[in-house]
C-alpha cells in the first residue's frame, strides 16, 4: 500500500510542476530541492496546493513544510501521519 501513495505523490509533482520527467523517474528519498529534482520555491506552493488537493492535507508551518517537502518518503509520511490522525 505504501508504494501505491507514493507513485500518487509522484504523479502529482509531474502533473502539478509540469515537469519533463515521468513519474518513474523520481527516486522515493531523491531530494525535491537543490541537488535532486531541483525545485524551487515557487514549485513548493504549486505543490503544497497540490497535495491539498489531491490528499487532503494542509501544511500550514514554514518549517513543517521544509521537513515535510524534502521527497516523496518523507511527503507518503506526512500524508499517512495526517489520515491515521483524522478518521474517515
Amino acid at each position: 500500500m505504501p508504494e501505491l501513495l507514493e507513485d500518487e505523490i509522484k504523479q502529482a509533482i509531474v502533473r502539478s510542476l509540469r515537469l519533463p520527467i515521468s513519474a518513474e523517474e523520481i527516486g522515493i528519498s531523491t531530494p525535491l530541492f537543490g541537488e535532486g529534482l531541483g525545485l524551487d520555491s515557487i514549485d513548493v506552493l504549486e505543490l503544497v496546493l497540490e497535495l491539498e488537493r489531491s490528499f487532503g492535507v494542509s501544511i500550514t508551518e514554514e518549517q513543517l513544510g521544509k521537513k515535510v517537502m524534502h521527497s516523496v518518503e518523507t511527503i507518503a509520511a506526512f500524508i499517512t501521519a495526517e489520515r491515521q490522525k483524522t478518521p474517515m
